[in-house]
């Protein structure tokens, strides 16, 4: 099913009205595409493959439908602690991302997760790190999810923020898609950002990668397109 996202036009109207499209065909579709995507949750092995599902279901806006195989996922990989799995020792983007998902749910990893990433001399986040740019953005968005008197994630946020803004002052801009989310989250990180407009945004991005799995694709502009008909409906009985 090819499927075209709808817009609010100036007026607070969709452009063309889903219930009158598609109705129960598109309820249907979405069912079926769901089931297909707890099915990929459940063949996936990899922790931190399962991590990056997750997180790309969450900034789909579609996570919401798969609440119970998330927390259980989660679940698992904090009872197993993940440090010597999930979360390679000397792997950024891994440790970063599995504690932003991990205190998004709320449980509780230490901010000393990142010590391994300081040089034991002067105390300092590793100079080598900032080559790695998946792994910086990682970190920075991560460092949001820090509480009052936590140092390390505040030399995170600084430091990765840091090195961040060099990335793109000294890159040409284009349509790579580390440099537009990188362009992206410094001009506001995920944890500050509105679901429904980030989902809105990040379809898009999805849909250029090369990896993009056309499932989730499919799903997540089904159910934009039927949240916004939802919220038009509740606008034009609220005005009434």
């Amino acid at each position: 099913m090819n499927t075209v996202l709808y817009f609010y036009n100036d007026c607070g109207e969709i452009y063309k009205n889903l219930n009158n499209l598609q109705g129960k065909t598109y309820e249907k579709r979405v069912n079926e595409l769901k089931e297909k995507v707890k099915m990929l949750l459940e063949n996936v092995r990899d922790p931190l493959s399962k991590l990056e599902h997750i997180d790309i279901l969450q900034r789909l806006g579609i996570s919401y439908h798969f609440e119970a195989q998330i927390k259980t996922i989660l679940e698992d990989i904090y009872n197993k602690c993940c440090c010597d799995d999930t979360r390679k020792k000397n792997n950024l983007y891994a440790n970063a991302l599995a504690f932003r998902l991990l205190r998004q749910q709320g449980f509780w990893l230490p901010e000393e997760v990142f010590k391994g990433f300081k040089d034991e001399k002067t105390g300092n986040f590793k100079a080598s790190m900032c080559d790695d740019t998946k792994g910086m953005l990682s970190l920075y968005e991560a460092s949001f999810y820090l509480v009052r008197g936590e140092s390390i994630l505040e030399e995170a946020k600084d430091f990765s923020t840091k090195h961040l803004q060099q990335y793109i002052s000294n890159k040409e801009a284009s349509e790579d898609e580390i440099f537009v989310l990188v362009k992206h989250a410094l001009e506001l990180p995920l944890h500050w950002r509105i679901s429904r407009l980030e989902a809105r945004w990040f379809i898009d991005v999805y849909e250029k990668r090369k990896d993009m799995n056309p499932t989730l694709l499919e799903l997540a502009k089904l159910d934009f397109n039927m949240v916004q008909s939802t919220h038009q409906e509740v606008l034009k009985y609220a005005s009434r």
